[in-house]
């Protein structure tokens, strides 16, 4: 299944920034595809740069893995609970009090990186876990419709378009 099987019904049109960001793959090749480059990538950054902010108020490299982490425990989860076709109505994410009540930077890189591929890990196995049918369903997240299936692309495009921001404006 691929992001072309896609309808725009089954996600806000937000996220159509991220699934574009996902490329041509499926969902299982682009998470496990997308995790590995993302691993090399964050792994080559040197220690200094990490705790570096471009600009007052914008997040330091860490922040920002925590933010990719955290934002994929967060969808990944809905996508469980739609998938099982649980009917709850999913409240919005405060992404900037995450940030800031994260602690990133008191976290070794080595930590971080422990946590992404075990959240990335368990996210390749759910989501392979899930039939045609499952990944089809569609539940209610920040009043818009959001599907099992959208939510893995939306997370393989969210990474990409974090990866870009970190190689135009910290490196």
């Amino acid at each position: 299944m691929t992001k072309e099987d896609l309808s725009v019904d089954e996600y806000n049109p937000y996220y159509q920034q991220y699934i574009q960001k996902a490329g041509d793959v499926t969902i299982s090749e682009g998470l496990k595809d997308n995790g590995d480059a993302t691993i090399a990538f964050l792994e080559s950054i040197s220690e200094e740069k990490l705790e570096y902010r471009y600009a007052e108020g914008k997040w330091t490299i860490k922040e920002i893995i925590q933010h990719i982490i955290d934002t994929e425990r967060v969808f990944t989860y809905r996508a469980l609970c739609i998938a099982r076709n649980d009917k709850t109505l999913f409240p919005g994410y405060d992404q900037d009090e995450y940030a800031a009540n994260c602690e990133a930077n008191r976290r070794s890189m080595y930590s971080l990186m422990n946590e992404y591929k075990a959240v990335r890990l368990a996210s390749i196995i759910l989501f392979e876990s899930f039939s045609t049918e499952m990944l089809q369903r569609i539940g209610i997240a920040s009043n818009s419709n959001l599907s099992p299936r959208a939510v893995a692309f939306i997370t393989i495009g969210h990474e990409n378009h974090h990866c870009e921001i970190i190689k135009e404006r910290y490196l």
